[in-house]
Parts: structure tokens; sequence; C-alpha cells
């Protein structure tokens, strides 16, 4: 397939290259509008308790929730005052009966509720809101209705928190980080491409290539916003990867079009043969490359959690758009410039080039190599030693989710929230106990019991209903502190185990629902497991024919993705680095955030194994020499794949800069990763693996290997085809290019 598609490319450029600039075109204006369409939230489990107890709550009694709590502030006027009261009354009047189904002001709460509503030195107060609807798309539109509405006249300065009001500023600080992750990685890209490949329309084509994918990654959530929730996350998770492999791809690409057109004569249908050889080689590396990326994506479609569902969808996605714009655009592209791919060439380049004369298993790389492998033992063990060292810290995770920190210190949201702490007592937590069919008697037993676990300051009963399955009855259980903490979690647990002796009890709230969380994850993260690790011993088997590499790939990227785990296990969750990374400190890790992250690093973990082991193979497959091979694979592609992680970790940090601690975390985490694989485990574990193996590294059982022979994956065009080439061995050098491979000479 790719051998037919490259001669396309090659006899009909042009048409290829408007063909994606058109679509390119389409999908920006499309899919810029998919902002409005995002979800929030999505981190809960559908079938978890504390959905249940919310679903139930809901078709009984209505929104009973406190969505939205707007605090009205006075520095001279208390909160009795007839001026502070009828301002606040002005804007309780104004919100619409349809957008709300109960509004709570502190002049009029019940009591044991009211005094609550009422700060200390009587400057502030709270009014409780829940939203009308019945889906979150209700709640979001309802949101939307009264937000503009909460300000209040007369001089009071008005604060919202809650759930909505998060979501709300999540929505706008995720849309400036997508700018200014843009604005600080692509020209940063376009310098680092111009010292890569030392000519600015070579510079100039990964950053070019990586916008194309930004645009149709957009256009693809945009689309998935048709047929499923895609979260808030989504878009800077899934433009990270887009551009990131786009950038990546495209290097890989345009390196390997330099090296083969460098081997032909000037002539007209020079650049459509090296495009040929290129997409032969390096262009079926990057499509197979994709394919294990997307199936490592694809293994979040496993989790019930909307948020990591929509993560899977949407990165599959990018990555296939990536794969898409690498193997179309950037060809047709190439084979219109030609040898112009290196007009601008900077001057010290030329002369570098010029002198360049190593051998592909020769060079400084190749010495690395040569040099890890004498003393494979010692570089193994000391490797895995400092990796299981930086992991260490992960060894004492705690686990939590979203609250109000997700956000920097300056957004309203978590103002609001901080001054709510501040002026109105120690943070509390509740939790909703909804009971089901369980007779009067019983529930105040087991709330007398709720009442006396441990911690607990209140307990309340909200309302009770009859209805055709038996009475219902709603409580509310409070205590203090913070609802993602460890203790909060135990609270839940305990009160969970306070089960009637007739009836159900469920219980909700923020902090069931992060026990719900943590439960759902980890019973779902074995069958994720499996299904990454089956995808990637079958796909790392149809690429190198062999049964050893793959579970060594496995092993050693559980090892470098552990350590990028100690790493932000030690800044996020136990605070180190906050204030220079400008945080605030959690004290636990989201606990859908390790998932997102070891769905990307083992997809990108392999993107970089496949790039070597590729080289590695086809340098086995020609001389038999476990140990020349390494070398020069290592030789040929040792800068290359530095260079991709050097541009990939500017994209990743620039989306490291996030306000959003959720993407902070992923992005600084990911970068981490990636510097751990593109030089310890690349440069010093592969090849130290690799020789202590030897042959042992090509094995595979006699069926498997005769299967492989006639049917495997292997770089270099098929049977038959570059009929009007010859590939002729010779000596790596003669000023041809960095990175060697086989002189193409034309059939005269």
């Amino acid at each position: 397939m790719i051998d037919r598609w490259s001669a396309v490319v090659a006899r009909r450029a042009r048409l290829v290259l408007v063909g994606g600039l058109l679509a390119t075109l389409l999908a920006a204006v499309y899919g810029l509008g998919v902002f409005d369409r995002l979800a929030q939230g999505g981190f809960d489990d559908p079938g978890s308790e504390a959905s249940q107890a919310l679903d139930l709550e809901r078709e009984t009694f209505g929104n009973r929730g406190v969505d939205v709590v707007a605090v009205y502030s006075d520095p001279d006027l208390r909160a009795d005052e007839p001026a502070f009261q009828q301002a606040v009354a002005d804007v309780v009047d104004a919100l619409p009966a349809g957008a709300v189904s109960s509004v709570v002001p502190y002049y009029a709460a019940p009591e044991g509720i009211a005094e609550r509503l009422v700060s200390a030195d009587g400057h502030h107060a709270q009014v409780l809101i829940s939203l009308a609807g019945a889906t979150q798309d209700d709640f979001l539109a309802s949101y939307d209705e009264i937000s503009p509405l909460l300000p209040a006249g007369g001089g009071l300065e008005t604060s919202v928190a809650g759930a909505y009001a998060v979501y709300d500023d999540v929505n706008a600080i995720t849309s400036e980080d997508l700018k200014r992750a843009e604005l600080i990685s692509l020209p940063l890209v376009v310098l680092l491409a111009l010292l890569i490949f030392g000519s600015l329309v070579a510079a100039s084509m990964p950053a070019v290539v990586g916008v194309i994918a930004l645009l149709g990654a957009l256009a693809v959530l945009r689309l998935l916003t048709t047929v499923t929730d895609v979260s808030v996350f989504a878009v800077n998770v899934v433009s990270l990867i887009g551009i990131g492999l786009a950038i990546d791809y495209a290097l890989f690409i345009i390196s390997r079009f330099r090296e083969e057109l460098a081997l032909l004569p000037e002539a007209p249908e020079s650049a459509g043969l090296a495009m040929r050889r290129t997409l032969a080689t390096a262009g079926r590396t990057v499509l197979f490359s994709g394919l294990t990326v997307a199936a490592a994506m694809a293994s979040l479609l496993i989790f019930p959690q909307g948020f990591l569902r929509s993560m899977g969808y949407g990165g599959v996605a990018a990555v296939l758009v990536a794969v898409a714009a690498a193997l179309t655009v950037l060809p047709a592209a190439l084979v219109l410039l030609g040898r112009r791919v290196d007009a601008g060439r900077l001057p010290w380049r030329r002369r570098a080039a010029a002198a360049s004369g190593h051998g592909s298993d020769g060079g400084r790389w190749a010495a690395l190599a040569r040099g890890v492998m004498r003393r494979p033992v010692a570089v193994s063990v000391g490797v895995v030693a400092l990796l299981l060292l930086i992991a260490s810290p992960f060894l004492g995770v705690r686990w939590g989710s979203v609250d109000y920190r997700v956000l920097p210190e300056d957004a309203p949201a978590h103002q609001a929230a901080v001054l709510i702490n501040d002026e109105f007592g120690p943070e509390t937590s509740q939790a909703s106990l909804l009971f089901d069919d369980v007779p009067a008697a019983d529930v105040e037993a087991t709330l007398a019991a709720a009442a006396r676990v441990p911690g607990v300051v209140d307990v309340q009963t909200i309302a009770t209903q009859a209805t055709d399955d038996g009475p219902r009855t709603l409580a509310r259980v409070t205590w203090e502190g913070n609802s993602q903490t460890e203790a909060s979690q135990q609270l839940v647990e305990q009160l969970r185990d306070l089960a009637p002796a007739q009836g159900d009890l469920l219980v909700g709230g923020l902090s069931a629902e992060t026990v719900d969380l943590i439960d759902s994850v980890g019973s779902h993260l074995p069958w994720m497991g499996a299904i990454v690790v089956a995808v990637m011993l079958v796909l790392l088997f149809l690429a190198f024919g062999s049964i050893v590499l793959p579970l060594k790939a496995i092993a050693m990227n559980l090892v470098s993705i552990g350590a990028a785990f100690g790493v932000i296990t030690w800044i996020f969750s136990d605070g180190h680095l906050a204030g220079l990374l400008g945080f605030t400190p959690q004290g636990f890790l989201d606990a859908t955030n390790p998932i997102l992250m070891l769905a990307i690093l083992f997809g990108l973990s392999m993107d970089y194994e496949v790039f070597l082991l590729s080289r590695v193979r086809e340098q086995w497959d020609r001389t038999g020499d476990n140990d020349l091979a390494v070398a020069t694979g290592v030789q040929k592609t040792g800068r290359i794949i530095t260079s991709a992680a050097l541009l990939l970790g500017v994209v990743i940090g620039a989306f490291g800069t996030s306000g959003i601690v959720f993407m902070k975390m992923l992005g600084i985490g990911m970068l981490v990763a990636l510097l751990i694989d593109a030089t310890l485990v690349r440069a010093l574990l592969v090849p130290a693996t690799m020789k202590l193996l030897g042959d042992w590294n090509w094995y595979a059982p006699g069926p498997l290997a005769r299967w492989w022979e006639r049917f495997g994956f292997r770089e270099g065009p098929e049977a038959g085809e570059d009929a009007d080439v010859v590939v002729a061995e010779r000596p790596y050098g003669s000023g041809a290019a960095e990175a060697g491979g086989p002189e193409l000479t034309p059939v005269p």
C-alpha cells in the first residue's frame, strides 16, 4: 500500500499538495468552533454508587446539590444592614425561575444553615444556588444564563465559587493556554529545526506540518462532539499529541528524504525517486509508529469515565491526522521542492556537510554504543537502579480528583473558594445519604450512627418522599477538611459501612465520587495494561520478527514511565518546586492523570523504539552481526531521535506552562519521560541489553519466524518495486548525508 501511495505522490505531487491544503483550510474553518462544544467533568463512572445516588436523588427530589455559591462582600456594610440585604435580594429576585431549581440566600436560610452563610465579621454572605436541568448540558446552559446576573449592585463585591464556576474558568484558561503554547512552541521549533537541518526551508516544514495537524485535530474533535461528550481538557492534550507527533514524523521524513536525494544525480526525476525510497522506509516506519501510538491511546476506551474515553477518541484521531499530514502534504511539498529543500542553508552548515565523512558504524553515536556494549552489565544495572530511585516517590502516592486547586491562584473561582475558607471558618465537605425503601426508624438509627463517625460535625435530614418503590430519604453529612483528602475518602468508606437492616443506603458527594473513581480506575487498569501489552507484542513482532525485543521494550518502557511518575509525585503531590512552577500543591495526584500519561508515554516510547530498531534490524538483515547492527542503528538514528525528542520536548514544555495544574502535571511528566527515554533508555539501556541478549534479540519460534519472513513488516520497497533504481551497498560517507543508507543509482 505504501509503495503504491509513494508512486502517486511522486507523479501527482501538485495535486496531492493542493488537496491537502484545501482539506486543511476546511478543517480550520470547522475546527475552530470546537471550544463552545466541549463537556465539563466526565470524571465519574456512570455505574458507580455515587452516580447512582445522584441520579436517584435528582429523580426523586430534583436537583438539591449546591452547584453555585455566590459570595457578596463589603468592607463597610454588614450583611444584616438593609442596603446590603436589598442588593443581594435584587440579584436573587432577578434569577430566572427556569434556570434554577432552588436558591437559598443567607437572609432566608433555614435555622442551622443561616448562621453558616454569614462570615464571623458580618461583612461577607453567601447565596446557595441549585441549577435547573436533568443533564450536565442542561446545568451548563443554566449556569451560562445566570452567570451574568450574579454581580450585585450597591458597591458589593461578588465572588462565585462551585463546580460550574471552576469549569467556566477551566474552559477560558485552556483556550488561552493553547494560544500561548502555540506562540511559544512553534517559533522555537523553527529555530531548533534551523539548527538541526541547517536550512531555512527544511526548518520551516516541521512547524507547518505541526500547524496542519493541530487544525486537523481540532476539526476531528468537533466532529466527535456530535456523537459523544469531549472533555474541555481534551483540546490541549489532543493538540499536544497532534503537534508533537507531526513534528516528530516530519523530522524523520525530511531527514530520510535529504539522505536519499543526496545519493542521486542531478535529474528531474531524482526528487520523485528519493521520495519513493523515503516513503518505502521512513514512511512505513511513520505509519507503523502511528499505529502503535493510536493503539496505546485506544486503550483508554475501556474506561467508563467520559473524560478518559474522550481522550482516547481524540488521541487516536490526533495521531491519525499527524500521520496523514506527514504522509501526504509533506511528501508532496518535498517532491515539488526537490533540492530546494536545502535553500537558505546556513554558511557554517555547508562547511560541516562537506567535511562529514564518518561511517555509519564509526561516528560518535556508534562510539557511544560500542562503549556501552563493552560494559553492558554495569550500564544496565546502573541505569535501571537510577530509574528505580527516581521512581521511588511514586510508592507513597496519594490519589484524589479535580477541585478548585486545579486552577491558578489568580483564577476567580479559585479566589472565591479561598475567600470562603478564610471568612466562613474551616473548609468543610459533605456526603449525601440517600435511603431507598428504608423504614423511618432505621433511617434515624443510621443517621445517629453517622453522627458518631469520627470527624463528622453535622448530620441533617433534607427531605423525605414516598414513591411506588417505597419511601426515600435524603440526608447530608458534613465534616471538616477538603473533599479530596485521604481522611475524607476514609470517612466515606465508614459511612458506606452503615448499611441499614432493610432497604438500600447510597452514599454520594464529591468525596464519594473520588472513592468510586479510584476504585474504577484500579479495576480497569489491569485490562488496559493487558490490551496495551498484547497490542504492542503483536505490532512489534510484525515490525521486527522477534518475540524477545517486544518483551524487552515493554519492560524498559515501564521502568522509564515509572521514573516519570516518581517525578510528578515528588513535585505535584509532595509539593516540591511549587513556587518555581507556579501552582498550589493538592497533596495528591489526580487519579486519571497517570492513566492518561501511561497511554501517551507508552505510545511515544514505542515511537522511538520503532525508529531505532528499524535501522538495527535493517543492518542485522544485511550482516547478521548483532554488535555491528546495534552500533549502526544507534549511529544512524541517534542524532535524529535526539533532535526529535528536543522538538517534541519544546512542544510539551510549552503546554507545561499551562495555568491548569492538570495540564502542567501532564506536560512536565511527559517532558521528564521524554528526556529519560531519549537519553538513558535509547542511548544506554537499549545497546546494553541488546549486547547482553546477543542473537537472542532476534529469536522467534520456527513457525512464527517463517510466517514473519513471508508477511512481516520490513523497511524497504516490496519485491518488484522501485524497478527504476538499483540499490547498491557502499561504505557510508562520500559527503552524502549524516545518516547513512544504500546508494541509489538510476538505471541507464
